[in-house]
């Protein structure tokens, strides 16, 4: 049996993506409350996370302009390790608490995440085409997010008290760094995707001609290549596509600023949830990476499976159950949650008694419906700009970062119910804009496809017009010859008579 090396590509880069992960969004569902606990132990330390967060967000946004021209000339396997580094030193600079170091390596980190997010989207569909990119992007999609289990599950373990002392600190730190680390050099262990065959597996061929690549066009370098690559960066940010999606790509970001680092520091700052409180914030990262998960699963790996009916649903169906699965966990939150709980500890009364179980389940479904809007994100782009793959990646998470870092500034400020109407309001309209693109998109590819077939059938028809009288004078002219044949062919026979 031949191993698919592009699906071993896939895997592999899941995988390295799900050990950083581990140690970066464990931290990030976490930085908010064991900074608050840093500063209570060390007075001349002031860093803030939510601060630390837009930082990063915003770089990851400005440098999103640049990673294409950086993948241009390096390609998706360097910037992806190279970036991967970055995330490394963040989590690392933990370990010497230092508000100036917090947020240099948040910026840093920004800079990382623009190759690491932009090479990823470049490299998955270089692995892919228009059959795999589904399976593939949730295959990614599923392993990537699993990396919310161990992190947050040892979180949950470790928080046990209501206060987060200097060794416990360490050891979280020192963990999360070594899983980073381990993950870069899985990382660096991504190789060239095979050439895709001219000739497929077309009956009749040969395995020898099988092997023949296609030949590929000359490619620019350097300079010429990197102003290429930020020039179709620019010429599809203003299409009118690219456009609508970003409504869908501001909800993304606004989204994963709420479940990645506000909801689960709410939770903990309820002192209604009881003593176990700040162990709750690990546990809710297990949820969401659970409701991550599945979506992945259900909606990605399994979706590739056309017979099915699993595999009907794909595309803007799968948008739709995430908003609703989504608006329940906002409801959710709205009802079991005080208003000032994004940020300190509060005794302040809900609209209900803070219930823990209701916290989790709204987790889940907070994975769950993310899932839903990334993996059908990742197929649209995978399959539309399958030839722009890297600038349209790109714009995904320049606009996703934007929206996310203004989030992570208005956080500070905004009580958690003003939260939730913005994350309302635009998830309604960026689901109304992804429904309307990949509708319009379906459409078009199945006129395409009519068309085509019409023409064919077309050219076919033409061609046997054409052909008549040409067939015609052969089907006399064989006629004749047999006549002929038959008179000498007798004549013969009696002269011999």
């Amino acid at each position: 049996m031949e191993i698919d090396k592009r699906f071993l590509n896939v895997l592999l880069l899941s995988c390295g993506f799900m050990l950083v992960f581990t140690a970066f969004q464990t931290m990030g569902n976490i930085e908010k409350t064991i900074l608050d606990s840093i500063g209570k132990d060390d007075t001349t330390f002031n860093g803030n996370a939510y601060t630390s967060l837009a930082i990063i967000y915003t770089a990851l946004a400005t440098c999103n302009w640049l990673a294409p021209s950086f993948i241009s000339m390096t390609g998706p396997r360097i910037a992806i390790f190279a970036g991967s580094c970055c995330y490394a030193f963040f989590i690392a600079t933990f370990l010497i608490p230092s508000s100036g170091l917090l947020y240099t390596a948040s910026a840093i980190l920004g800079f990382g995440g623009s190759l690491v997010w932009t090479g990823h989207g470049q490299y998955l569909t270089e692995n892919s085409d228009s059959e795999t990119m589904s399976r593939n992007s949730g295959l990614f999609w599923a392993v990537f997010q699993s990396s919310m289990f161990t992190g947050n599950l040892f979180v949950y373990f470790m928080f046990t008290d209501p206060e987060i002392d200097g060794p416990t600190r360490k050891i979280v730190f020192t963990v999360l760094t070594s899983l980073a680390i381990i993950g870069v050099a899985v990382l660096g262990l991504l190789r060239k995707p095979p050439q895709r065959l001219s000739l497929g597996e077309a009956e009749g061929v040969s395995s020898e001609d099988k092997e023949l690549a296609m030949p590929q066009p000359q490619r620019q370098t350097g300079c010429a290549a990197a102003w290429s690559a930020f020039r179709d960066a620019l010429s599809l940010c203003v299409s009118p596509k690219m456009l609508l999606l970003s409504l869908t790509f501001i909800y993304t970001g606004v989204g994963l600023t709420f479940f990645s680092g506000i909801y689960s520091s709410s939770i903990g700052f309820t002192e209604a949830m009881g003593e176990k409180r700040k162990s709750l914030v690990g546990l809710s990262g297990i949820c969401i990476g659970i409701g991550e998960v599945l979506g992945g699963a259900i909606f990605g790996m399994l979706a590739s499976r056309g017979s099915s009916v699993l595999g009907k649903c794909t595309g803007w169906p799968v948008v739709v159950i995430g908003f609703f699965v989504t608006l329940f966990a906002y409801i959710s939150a709205f009802l079991n949650l005080p208003n000032d709980s994004p940020f300190k500890d509060t005794n302040e009364e809900a609209y209900i008694t803070p219930s823990p179980i209701l916290a989790m389940v709204g987790s889940l479904t907070l994975g769950f419906g993310d899932a839903c809007y990334n993996t059908q994100i990742y197929s649209l782009l995978g399959v539309v700009y399958a030839k722009d793959s890297a600038p349209a990646f790109a714009l995904f998470k320049f606009t996703q970062s934007v929206a996310a870092a203004v989030s992570f500034v208005y956080s500070n400020h905004i009580g958690l119910h003003g939260q939730l109407a913005i994350l309302l309001v635009s998830m309604v309209i960026g689901t109304v804009a992804f429904v309307y693109i990949e509708r319009r998109h379906s459409r078009t590819k199945l006129q395409s496809a009519a068309g085509e077939s019409g023409l064919a059938e077309s050219n076919f028809q033409g061609l046997v017009v054409k052909s008549r009288p040409m067939l015609t004078y052969l089907m006399t002219s064989i006629s004749m010859r047999k006549i002929t044949n038959q008179i000498v062919s007798q004549g013969v026979l009696n002269l011999i008579r």
